[in-house]
């Protein structure tokens, strides 16, 4: 597998199937059967163009150079992905936003040019004063991860006959990356990433902050009578372990995907066309103090008799607009 690094944080996601034994029916009458032999495995069906997204700099950062002050104005849309950022997150040298605009969801920075930690620079032609504006992502309501990366933007005012403002270029990326498992007891069960467009696996796990990842949870049919799949519990950690700290439980109570409720985010499950597969779509995050770029994903995948009324253990519910 190959892990993308950008110019921002990447995040690779391993996903793992849970196993729930099968019941055992009672007969009447004696018989001799024995498990038939396992299936084989099917290769995945790649997209014939599939091609990833490239990350693309936000334009979202103007400053003005005065006499003795500068002047900055970030979109709270910092990155360009739709995410608007906290005001409370964003300082220029520290120093937070004197204000913003509502009507362009803008937040204006104002500073002398010696306040804010700014850093000066003398040479026999020009001053130049570094300022720095940074962006660090406060956790997602109660939950412990962020869908943005911390952002710094260098900012310079030169000072001679002229003087020009250079800003950084904003890159986040992260990556993901799915696997397959068996179930005991002749159900196999997988986990598998999609292509946005629900027609392919995924061939490649990389994703921008803000992307939708598209799962599909599925068990083979193979002698059973029909089957329904349901997803009872996911959460995401950064080692394969998932009962370490920290850990985010995005899906659980027996199927109940809870990202949206807890982050206002647009996870949700999709509608079910097949008993045996059911696909849900998450919002791209990360953890907010990793560093190393990778994260495990571990769900638990239950299979019911597909004939059998949905109940509270069999469910599949998503909440909408929070």
């Amino acid at each position: 597998m190959d892990i993308f690094d950008e110019d921002a944080d990447s995040v690779a996601t391993f996903l793992t199937a849970g196993m729930i034994a099968q019941e055992q029916q009672s007969f009447q009458e004696p018989f001799s059967w024995k498990y038939p032999e396992p299936p084989a495995e099917e290769a995945p069906r790649f997209p014939p163009d599939f091609q990833l997204k490239t990350p693309e700099p936000a334009a979202s950062v103007t400053a003005v150079c005065g006499e003795n002050s500068v002047r900055v104005e970030a979109n709270r849309d910092l990155l360009g992905i739709g995410q608007l950022v906290q005001p409370s997150d964003l300082t220029l040298g520290g120093c937070p936003a004197v204000g913003e605009v509502p009507e362009t969801q803008v937040l204006v920075f104002e500073s002398e040019l010696h306040q804010c930690n700014s850093q000066l620079q003398m040479t026999e032609d020009t001053f130049t004063y570094t300022f720095v504006l940074h962006y660090s992502p406060s956790k997602l309501g109660n939950s412990p991860i962020v869908r943005t990366s911390d952002v710094s933007v260098s900012i310079q005012c030169h000072y001679q006959r002229k003087h020009s403002v250079s800003i950084g270029r904003l890159t986040p990326d992260w990556i993901s990356y799915s696997d397959l498992k068996s179930s005991e007891e002749n159900l196999y069960f997988s986990l598998r990433l999609l292509t946005d467009d629900l027609q392919f696996a995924r061939p490649s796990g990389q994703f921008v902050l803000g992307d939708m990842m598209k799962f599909e949870a599925s068990v083979k049919q193979f002698h059973h009578t029909p089957l329904r799949v349901t997803v009872e519990s996911c959460v995401a950690t950064l080692v394969p372990n998932p009962d370490t700290v920290p850990r985010y439980t995005f899906l659980g109570n027996s199927g109940c995907l809870y990202d949206s409720q807890l982050t206002g985010s647009s996870s949700q499950f999709l509608p079910r066309a097949q008993d045996d597969r059911l696909m849900f779509q998450l919002e791209a995050f990360r953890f907010q103090q990793d560093s190393v770029g990778q994260m495990y994903i571990t769900c638990s995948l239950r299979a019911t008799t597909a004939g059998a009324a949905v109940d509270s253990t069999t469910k599949a519910c998503s909440f909408i607009n929070g």
